[in-house]
């Protein structure tokens, strides 16, 4: 099998995860004095933009739905 012909799904390490391993190496290494929540915010701190990204597109989606129900396409209205 050529390389050109095998693809790979990986895309890589992103920058929340080099910045926690880096805190945690520095932590551990007695470089930096910082507390353990500190030190792990990259983490904690990218979770909580999900979620909150998360939240707007669910609350955006339950918003729209209740303003009242869509009229089905011409051609699906005689489907029950």
């Amino acid at each position: 099998m050529s390389s050109a012909s095998a693809s790979s799904s990986s895309t890589g390490i992103g920058l929340v995860s080099i910045l926690g391993v880096a805190f945690i190496v520095l932590k551990l290494c007695h470089v930096i004095d910082w507390s353990w929540w500190w030190v792990l915010s990259p983490f904690w701190i990218s979770a909580i933009i999900w979620a909150v990204i998360l939240t707007a597109i669910f609350g955006f989606a339950i918003a729209s739905g209740a303003r009242g129900k869509r009229q089905l396409p011409k051609h699906w209205q005689g489907r029950t």
